[in-house]
């Protein structure tokens, strides 16, 4: 297992500046945002049709010795304006493509989240059964939107080699191992999860259990923490809509590694990747407003370094 970066946290900075950066903290590997939430700063889905841009870019990451983990597109192919999902769609598409070209294996992206009627113009996230209209949106929404759309996307991704990884968050029809493990059952096995334990933590997943629950559904894996402030929960509960900056009021927020829960918790969190079958890349993920990207990055870089080897581990003696 190894430890990489998803670079939008340095997205001020041109791709030789950010690969130089990351090599003096013992970072080889990087996951590159391609369009919708997470900007194309580092990799243009234009190299698709320009040769020499894809050239030039494949020359930058060999002369740094830096490999792309996997490529990020994360937005949402089913938003109810019609507009929004076409492009959210194109982007996802040719993500997959540039990652087939590339050699890469894994496209991280969202489920999407639709409105609540084929007349909706916002997504609608159904998050309790009762008045039963949500049941009935609910069900709209996986038999009439979500399948069709992820039968056809997960097989384009499995016609052109490429494992698409949904990172289950709040807000998305996919935000938990059961609804994860829903969609990969209609979109089939070249679509699983980007765990992020921090998504976890807030709706009270214990994420060493999730990895048990997923299994080999685990394609990938963010690296960033939550912290949870007990001291507000009884006012805000989970379901907290204040923005992230208001950290003193917050039931959480977002936290560097470590900063939410230390060394011993993030030990079991790899070593039960481990014994699932994940053995690929930690990859942090910055959001924490407590600190700025650069002292972020730093301290979870140091952090997982201490935790994770780039060697195989070593057979036992018995096997």
């Amino acid at each position: 297992m190894r430890v990489g970066v998803f670079t939008p946290l340095l997205s001020q900075l041109p791709l030789s500046a950010v690969l130089k950066k990351l090599k003096a903290y013992n970072i080889e590997t990087v996951e590159l945002g391609t369009g919708n939430y997470p900007g194309d700063a580092h990799c243009k889905l234009t190299m698709l049709d320009d040769p020499g841009a894809l050239a030039e870019f494949q020359k930058i990451l060999k002369d740094h010795g830096v490999a792309i983990s996997a490529l990020s597109c994360h937005g949402n192919a089913l938003h109810p304006d019609t507009a929004r999902a076409k492009l959210d769609r194109e982007v996802s598409r040719n993500t997959i493509l540039l990652a087939e070209k590339l050699g890469v294996p894994v496209v991280v992206d969202f489920s999407g989240c639709p409105g609540d009627s084929p007349h909706a113009s916002a997504p609608n996230w159904v998050t309790c059964p009762w008045p039963p209209d949500y049941l009935k949106v609910l069900d709209w929404q996986w038999n009439e939107v979500v399948a069709p759309y992820w039968r056809e996307h997960g097989k384009f991704a499995a016609d052109h080699g490429v494992k698409i990884a949904i990172e289950m968050h709040p807000g998305f029809v996919v935000y938990s191992p059961e609804t994860m493990l829903k969609l990969r059952a209609i979109a089939g096995s070249s679509v699983g999860c980007n765990l992020d334990p921090s998504h976890m933590f807030w709706q009270n997943i214990d994420p060493i259990a999730a990895v048990r629950v997923l299994k080999d559904a685990i394609f990938y894996v963010h690296a960033k923490d939550t912290q949870i402030y007990s001291a507000n929960l009884p006012r805000t509960g989970v379901l907290d809509t204040k923005p992230y900056t208001e950290e003193a009021n917050r039931g959480w927020i977002f936290r560097t590694c470590g900063y939410g829960h230390g060394a011993e918790w993030w030990k079991e969190f790899v070593s039960t990747l481990r014994m699932f079958g994940y053995d690929y890349v930690l990859s942090i993920e910055h959001e924490d407003s407590l600190m700025s990207p650069e002292e972020g990055l730093a301290k979870a870089a140091g952090f997982l370094n201490e935790l994770v080897t780039k060697e195989q581990p070593t057979a036992a003696w018995w096997v």
